[in-house]
């Protein structure tokens, strides 16, 4: 049901009647006639809005949006016809200055007007409104008819009403990641990427930061912020460089969900984001420090833009936070150099020479959780890849810390602690002491773990050190160690470089209960696919078991 268009009551029918007297007011101005005929096309959209809010349900006219929309046009309309007469004489009795000012206040008006009309009536808004109001069957549905409503309000009205909406925005949006999907679902994130653009007021900004921020934290998100492109980039850099300490908090979340495409991660470098986040870990708050550590970490990873880290010293200012900040910012800064210096040795070098080990070694010893433990055994796996820095390494004892997180119950440090194995496991001396403090039993039950990740890095970890014949003798007394690295032969198990469990097999292959283990646990059958396969050393390994198999034959006769 519609609300009488002719009913005195009706604020779109008292609007119109205004609205038309100034129509025909105008054309007997006698002053400034240029900037009336433009208020003059204005008015005439402005009329075309009108008559399509005039189709809204009765429900629309006890909606406050609706009713302060057309209380301020009318207000507007009033003043501009007040200014109409005055100008209906060749000398405004207030002077020429003062009434051209006044004019262009009104069509300043009159566009605000114009714009937020338009946007009640494509945002149907106002349809939805009676429809939700008996028909709301759910929470969900409440919750989308709520975000509608706040994504209309936040593009109408005074930087006041905006302001309002927002605190009422992140309410909603803090309440429930569902409460996020469906807001950016309404289409949310383009509206507040245009606030955060459009706005002049720092407060504005700072809020518009944190519901974006906040949108960044839900996953199935994160590719509408990106989608935004460059217009969202270059105003979190903005806020980054001048913000308010919140803001700039919130501007370090954002970029973390927004830097991991290497287009992004190209324009945040180019326009000075990596050296306003480096200012941050110098000077910013214990937690702006660390959120902006891990942008950096996300960063550093592109080849493209390591020459901005190294333009702006940023080694030396991460190796500072590394031994002076929180426990996250110490870890996120460890994990940004080592993603840094990855493939460089002389970067390695300047990390070993500038007390990067000592760090990596005191952050250990202090660790708040097993999980932080993980950002600092890649870092030992990176350095280690430089055989100078490795001795370091062993000789500072990391390698009795490495083997003790084997057993711990976070995945992604076994799996790192496995890898630096295999890399540290470069020589006789360190495969040999490897052995002796007891990495070989946890190994072998990684193998049975339900990541292929982490089997293949166990497996690979024992491979290395079968090297040394020491480590085959303990490796022999599991129980299960020649059945597991069988099992890893399997074609069925994906994913998984084979090459590792032959090589580990075939360093046992001599033994003659080995040979036996292996054949009973259906070693040959696997092979026989895998040499098909043409994968490295599984004909080789076949053939030591089928002769294995012969010497039998003739041993009994």
């Amino acid at each position: 049901m519609k609300v009488p268009e002719n009913d005195p009551t009706n604020p779109i029918h008292s609007n119109s009647l205004l609205l038309q007297s100034l129509l025909d007011s105008i054309p007997h101005t006698q002053s400034f006639k240029g900037k009336w005929s433009l208020i003059r096309t204005k008015l005439s959209i402005l009329q075309s809005h009108l008559s399509d809010l005039s189709t809204a349900p009765i429900n629309a006219f006890h909606n406050p949006l609706y009713n302060d929309l057309l209380l301020a046009l009318s207000v507007t309309l009033k003043d501009a016809f007040s200014l109409s007469s005055i100008c209906h004489s060749a000398n405004p009795p207030e002077g020429k200055l003062k009434t051209q000012n006044d004019i262009d206040s009104v069509s300043a008006k009159i566009d605000n007007h114009v714009r937020d009309l338009e946007v009640l009536v494509k945002n149907g808004v106002l349809q939805e409104n009676g429809a939700v109001s008996t028909n709301i069957t759910s929470k969900r549905e409440t919750i989308r008819a709520e975000s509608r409503n706040l994504i209309t309000r936040l593009q109408i009205g005074t930087t006041e009403s905006k302001n309002s909406v927002l605190d009422s925005l992140l309410g909603l949006l803090q309440e429930d990641d569902k409460n996020v999907l469906i807001a950016v679902a309404q289409g949310v994130v383009p509206v507040l990427v245009r606030l955060l653009d459009s706005s002049s007021s720092p407060e504005i900004k700072e809020k518009t930061v944190i519901a974006i921020a906040k949108i960044s934290t839900v996953d199935s998100s994160k590719h509408v912020l990106i989608a935004e492109g460059l217009c969202i980039l270059n105003n979190l850099l903005r806020v980054l460089e001048s913000g308010s300490v919140l803001g700039k908090e919130n501007s370090c979340i954002a970029l973390q969900a927004l830097g991991h495409t290497k287009e992004n991660a190209r324009a945040i470098g180019s326009r000075g984001g990596i050296s306003s986040l480096l200012e941050i870990c110098q000077t910013g708050t214990p937690n702006s420090q660390a959120m902006a550590a891990a942008v950096l970490k996300n960063l550093a990873v592109f080849e493209e833009i390591k020459e901005n880290f190294l333009e702006e010293d940023a080694i030396m200012i991460l190796l500072r936070l590394s031994n002076s900040g929180t426990a996250l910012a110490q870890e996120n800064a460890i994990s940004c150099l080592s993603n840094l210096i990855s493939g460089d040795t002389n970067m390695k070098l300047l990390v070993a020479r500038e007390g990067g080990i000592e760090s990596i070694k005191n952050f250990w010893d202090s660790a708040p959780s097993v999980q932080s433990l993980e950002a600092l055994v890649l870092m030992l796996r990176t350095l280690a890849s430089c055989p100078s820095i490795a001795d370091v390494i062993v000789d500072n004892e990391f390698l009795p810390r490495i083997v003790g997180v084997l057993n711990c119950g976070v995945l992604g440090v076994r799996i790192a602690a496995a890898n630096a194995i295999y890399d540290l496991g470069y020589n006789t001396r360190t495969r040999k002491e490897l052995g002796e403090i007891g990495c070989i039993p946890p190994l072998v039950r990684l193998t049975e773990g339900k990541s292929v990740e982490e089997k293949e890095a166990a497996a690979s970890a024992l491979s290395s050190l079968m090297i040394y014949a020491g480590n085959r003798k303990i490796f022999r007394k599991e129980e299960r160690g020649i059945v597991n690295a069988v099992q890893l032969l399997d074609p069925v198990v994906q994913n998984l470089d084979k090459r590792h469990p032959v090589s580990l097999l075939t360093s046992l292959v001599y033994s003659k209960n080995c040979r036996k283990q292996m054949v009973a646990s259906g070693a040959c059958v696997h092979l026989q696919k895998l040499a098909e396969m043409e994968i490295e050393g599984a004909k080789k390994l076949l053939d030591c078991l089928g002769r294995g198999k012969l010497w039998g034959v003739f041993t009994r006769h």
